[in-house]
């Protein structure tokens, strides 16, 4: 159903054979050091919309709701709208009118692809500080925002992949 070209794991292992070989190759800089297993167990991210990958670690929205006035409200604005970066939440059901508002809540065809992205890249000024308890707070905070979850959720993996997105038809995997 959904195909990935190369795991970021096997390419993180094809990278770390490379580098490996070019620090032990004769004239070699002698720059890096080799990628281990364990370095690599880190950063491996990779959260599919099954819900596979989620790590451990719940959130409710009440707690997102002070964490994301902490590390979003300077871009996104009080409560996810009118910031200089853009909404996060609103426009659910305009997608297919004339001035269609793309947002977490709009847009997005899966819960678990906001957990990805805010903790990979969330806040702007210190991409990946935040826990998984707070990525799972303020995703609760930010559904919650359009009913999409109720306004005393508490997310954790299980929770989150089971959250229906209310663009979830509007994309169709490839073949």
């Amino acid at each position: 159903m959904f195909k990935r070209a190369v795991s970021p794991c096997l390419a993180g292992l094809l990278l770390a054979g490379a580098a490996s070989a070019l620090a032990a190759a004769p004239g070699a800089p002698g720059l890096g050091a080799p990628l281990t297993s364990e370095v690599l167990a880190g950063i491996e991210l990779t959260v599919l919309p099954t819900g596979e990958g989620l790590p451990a670690g719940r959130g409710s929205v009440a707690q997102g709701a002070a964490l994301y006035q902490q590390h979003c409200q300077a871009c996104h604005g009080a409560e996810g709208q009118g910031g200089m970066n853009g909404d996060l939440v609103g426009g659910v059901g305009s997608l297919a009118t004339a001035t269609p508002k793309k947002t977490v809540t709009s847009y997005w065809p899966y819960a678990t692809i906001a957990f990805d992205y805010i903790r990979r890249a969330m806040p702007y000024t210190a991409p990946g500080s935040l826990s998984a308890d707070e990525v799972y707070a303020i995703v609760a905070y930010l559904l919650s925002r359009d009913g999409v979850v109720p306004k005393d959720a508490v997310l954790d993996a299980e929770a989150l992949a089971a959250v229906k997105m209310p663009n979830a038809e509007g994309f169709y995997p490839g073949e």
